[in-house]
C-alpha cells in the first residue's frame, strides 16, 4: 500500500509507474482515498510526464474494471461504436448511430459531457425534455437490443474511475493529456462490450490537438492501445479548423441533426465526416466490404428516411417526445435573444478560430467551467457560414442565441472576433486527413 503523495511524486518525478500503483490510483478515484487535490495533482503530473504504453494500458484496464463490464450475448450482430476527440459543433454521433444501426449493425454508445471548449453529446441530448441520458444498464440494453442503438451518459456503474478523473482533468488544464485521453475513452468503449470502434481524432484550432502531429500520436496511442485489448480499431484524422455544421450549441446542434436526418440541410463537410466514419464502421464490422458498397447503404437509409424514424424511436425510448423529427422546438427551449452578426467589409472568410468560438458559447453559459455546472441548453450560434465563403459587407455571418442583449453583444464581438476576412481566398486544410491503423 502506497501512500498517494508518493504516487504522485514517482510520476512527477519522470518514472514509470507499477500496475500496482495505477491499480491503486484508479481504486483510489473510486474509494475516494485520492482527494481532489491529488487527482489534480496525479492528473498533472501524467500530463507534464506522459506514459510509456504498457501504463497506459494498466490505466485503461484498471479503470474499466472499476465498475460493470457489458457483454451482449443476446445480439445477432456486430457491436460498434464511434467516439470523437472533441470539436465545437460535432454533432455526427447522432446522424451516425441512426445510419449504422440502420444498416443493420448495433451501436450502444455511451457519451460524454462537454471539456473544457468543446460541447458534449450527453448534453445535447438533455436540451430535449424528458430524455433521460442516464438510464439503468438493463434499460441502456434494452433500448440497443430492440432499436439497433442508444446513445447515454457514462452511468455511475461504468467506469466510474473514469467518470471522476473526467470532470477533474475538465477544471484541472489536464484535458489534454494523450495517456489520459486514451485511458478515457477507452475505459468507457471497452467497457461497453464492442467488436470495432472507429475514433474520429479532430485536429485544428479547435480541437484538443491542434498539430498534426500530436493527433497522430493520439490516434497511434488509442489504435494500438484498443487493438491490444482486442478491440478492432480504426482511427481517421479529421479537420477541427472550423465550426463543424452550421451550428454550434445543444439545443441548436439537435435541430441540425433533425435538419440533416430529414434530408431538410445537410452541410457538405459535416455530410463527408458523418459518411467517412460510417463508412470505416460499416466495413470494420463486415457489413459491407468496401467504401463504395457502404455509400450505397448510407444513401439508402438517408433518402428512404429509415435512419431519421430510428433516431425518432430512440428519442422517444429513452424519455423523450414521440414526434421529436417532426417538431423539434416542441420539447427544447429557444434563447430569449436572437442577434445576426454581419460582415464587417466585403471578402472572403478566410479563418476561423474555432476555439474561441467554442469559449464564447461556454461564457453564455452553454458549456461549464466548473465541475457538474448546470448549463444552459438554448444558447450558441447558428447560420454559421463556412471558410471560403465571399461575403460582403453587413451579410450576416452567423446569428447569436443568448438568454440577454449584453450576453448576445459579448457573443457577437467574440464571434467577429474569431473570424478572418480578406481580399483573396487562403488554401484551406484537407477535411480528412488520414486514416491510422495499428503499427
Amino acid at each position: 500500500m502506497y501512500l498517494p503523495q508518493e504516487i504522485i511524486r514517482k510520476k512527477r518525478d519522470g518514472h514509470s509507474l507499477s500496475q500496482t500503483e495505477i491499480a491503486q490510483f484508479v481504486d483510489g478515484l473510486v474509494s475516494g482515498n485520492f482527494n481532489d487535490a491529488q487527482v489534480g495533482a496525479m492528473a498533472m503530473a501524467i500530463f507534464q510526464q506522459g506514459m510509456q504504453t504498457q501504463e497506459t494500458v494498466s490505466l485503461t484496464e484498471q479503470m474499466m474494471h472499476s465498475g460493470d463490464v457489458l457483454s451482449w450475448p443476446e445480439l445477432d450482430g456486430p457491436i460498434v461504436d464511434k467516439h470523437s476527440t472533441g470539436g465545437v459543433g460535432d454533432k455526427v454521433s447522432f446522424m451516425l448511430a441512426a445510419i449504422v444501426a440502420s444498416c443493420g449493425a448495433y451501436v450502444p454508445m455511451i457519451s460524454g459531457r462537454g471539456l473544457g471548449h468543446t460541447g458534449g453529446t450527453s448534453d445535447k441530448l438533455e436540451s430535449i425534455r424528458g430524455f433521460n441520458v442516464q438510464p439503468s444498464i438493463n434499460e441502456f440494453k434494452r433500448v440497443t437490443q430492440s432499436l439497433g442503438m442508444a446513445i447515454i451518459s457514462q452511468t455511475d456503474n461504468l467506469a466510474p474511475a473514469d467518470k471522476r478523473l473526467y470532470g477533474i482533468r475538465d477544471i484541472s488544464s489536464t484535458v489534454e493529456s494523450i495517456p489520459l485521453i486514451t485511458a478515457s475513452i477507452l475505459s468507457k468503449k471497452l467497457a461497453a462490450g464492442l467488436d470495432a470502434l472507429v475514433m474520429d481524432v479532430k485536429v485544428g484550432n479547435g480541437a484538443m490537438m491542434q498539430q498534426l502531429p500530436d493527433a497522430i500520436a493520439l490516434a497511434q496511442s488509442i489504435v494500438n492501445v484498443a487493438n491490444g485489448a482486442g478491440v478492432k480499431t480504426q482511427a481517421i484524422i479529421t479537420d477541427m479548423n472550423q465550426v463543424l455544421g452550421s451550428t454550434a450549441g445543444n439545443a441548436l446542434e439537435m435541430k441540425e441533426t433533425v435538419d440533416y436526418l430529414t434530408g431538410k440541410q445537410r452541410e457538405p463537410r459535416l455530410h463527408q465526416v458523418t459518411c467517412q466514419l460510417a463508412s470505416a464502421m460499416l466495413i470494420n464490422t463486415n457489413i459491407v466490404n468496401d467504401h463504395q458498397q457502404a455509400m450505397v447503404k448510407i444513401e439508402q437509409v438517408l433518402q428512404s428516411g429509415q435512419a431519421a424514424e430510428l433516431f425518432n424511436r430512440m428519442i422517444a425510448a429513452l424519455g423523450g417526445p414521440n414526434d421529436f423529427i417532426e417538431n423539434p422546438w416542441d420539447s427544447m427551449t429557444r434563447a430569449n435573444v436572437v442577434m445576426d452578426v454581419v460582415a464587417s467589409k466585403h471578402g472572403y472568410i478566410n479563418g476561423m478560430q474555432t476555439r474561441d468560438i467554442g469559449m464564447a458559447i461556454v461564457a453564455m453559459k452553454g458549456g461549464r467551467t466548473a465541475n457538474g455546472q448546470v448549463i444552459d441548453h438554448s444558447v450558441g450560434f447558428d447560420r454559421i457560414l463556412p471558410v471560403g465563403t465571399v461575403v460582403n459587407k453587413g451579410d450576416v455571418i452567423a446569428r447569436v442565441h443568448a438568454d440577454n442583449n449584453d450576453s448576445a453583444m459579448q457573443a457577437k464581438q467574440a464571434f467577429l472576433d474569431a473570424i478572418t476576412v480578406a481580399d483573396t481566398a487562403a488554401e484551406q486544410p484537407p477535411l480528412i486527413y488520414q486514416s491510422v491503423t495499428v503499427d
